[in-house]
């Protein structure tokens, strides 16, 4: 296990490495750059700016040099100073403008996907041993409505019936004060108290999905010869259900983990501008949208990065859980 983890870890630094360099390019993708697009926003409110002026803009800000030179100054800044670059919009280093929203990006992200995984799991296994029962139909229905319903209009019916039947502002993931408040205690648990309503609209899609496949997983192994066997010769029903095919039909979710995170992370994105929430989709939509280059570069690769530490996770527990992995691993 050991030598397969090491193996692993070295073979993410090349992948991480393209993976900088794709990001870069994507971000350079959209014709113009920063500096077009404040000229733009100028010439909207009738100021004007010549070219010469924009020139030396981009000179200041190193958007005259060619790509390879721009990449490089980049990923040397972040491998050697962990400076992401700067944020023209912000007026603020990537890492401060980041630092201020991942807290809260990652709190909603993790919890929503244990909301989702605590919430689907049971209700998987209760549905596929089950089969046919009035608890499975209203399972299955609740998880085709979850499926076939978008967050963001959940976030906005949530809203309308909240405020407008019983007063109350669902918007934002702090109160007023704590917005702007530097991090504590206090902006912590303000937080805590602002997230069920997130966690439930963002984590309706990934649950209802999840209880489909758990559900189809279950389903299959529970009617394979090995637990036919068992049951045969006595093993109580529970422990035969959670000690084989649960461990097996866990395969699929477990490996998931890699990029259900980042899902939550990027789908999570029109549901927080509709629900006001103070986190890191937002601010990446909009230094996309402004040609912010390097605060969009910045989040794309800590994206990407937690990807790859995601499915090196997810097959580090696969092979904890299936012992026929780490068979196949150990004859490899």
């Amino acid at each position: 296990m050991l030598q397969f983890m090491v193996k692993r870890i070295l073979m993410m630094i090349p992948i991480v490495l393209l993976i900088s360099i794709i990001v870069f390019w994507i971000i350079q993708l959209p014709p113009g750059d920063y500096v077009t697009t404040y000229a733009a926003s100028l010439r909207a409110m009738g100021e004007d700016v010549d070219a010469a002026e924009m020139a030396r803009m981009r000179e200041a800000m190193g958007l005259s040099q060619p790509f390879h030179i721009q990449y490089w100054n980049w990923i040397t800044a972040i491998v050697l100073r962990g400076d992401f670059g700067f944020s023209f919009e912000w007026g603020s280093r990537v890492t401060v403008v980041i630092a201020s929203r991942l807290p809260a990006t990652l709190a909603l992200s993790f919890t929503t996907l244990l909301f989702t995984y605590l919430v689907a799991i049971p209700i998987g296994i209760y549905s596929a041993t089950h089969q046919y029962s009035l608890g499975d139909y209203v399972a299955t229905f609740f998880g085709f409505m979850g499926v076939a319903t978008p967050n963001f209009l959940l976030a906005l019916v949530l809203l309308y019936v909240a405020f407008n039947y019983f007063g109350v502002n669902l918007s934002g993931l702090f109160s007023r004060e704590f917005i702007d408040a530097p991090w504590s205690l206090a902006r912590v648990w303000d937080m805590m108290k602002h997230l069920p309503i997130p966690i439930f609209v963002i984590g309706t899609a990934g649950t209802a999905g999840m209880i489909r496949v758990m559900r189809s997983q279950m389903l299959d192994e529970i009617r394979k010869q090995y637990v036919v066997t068992a049951r045969s010769k006595g093993v109580e029903e529970r422990r035969l259900t959670f000690k084989y095919p649960v461990r097996a039909a866990l395969n699929p979710i477990v490996s998931t983990i890699g990029w259900a995170l980042t899902g939550i992370f990027s789908g999570s994105t029109i549901t927080a501008i509709v629900l006001n929430l103070q986190t890191q989709g937002p601010v990446t939509y909009r230094a996309l949208r402004n040609q912010d280059m390097y605060l969009a570069g910045g989040f794309l690769l800590i994206l990407s990065v937690l990807t790859v530490i995601g499915t090196l996770v997810s097959d580090i527990l696969l092979a904890w859980l299936d012992p026929r992995i780490r068979y196949e691993r150990k004859g490899s």
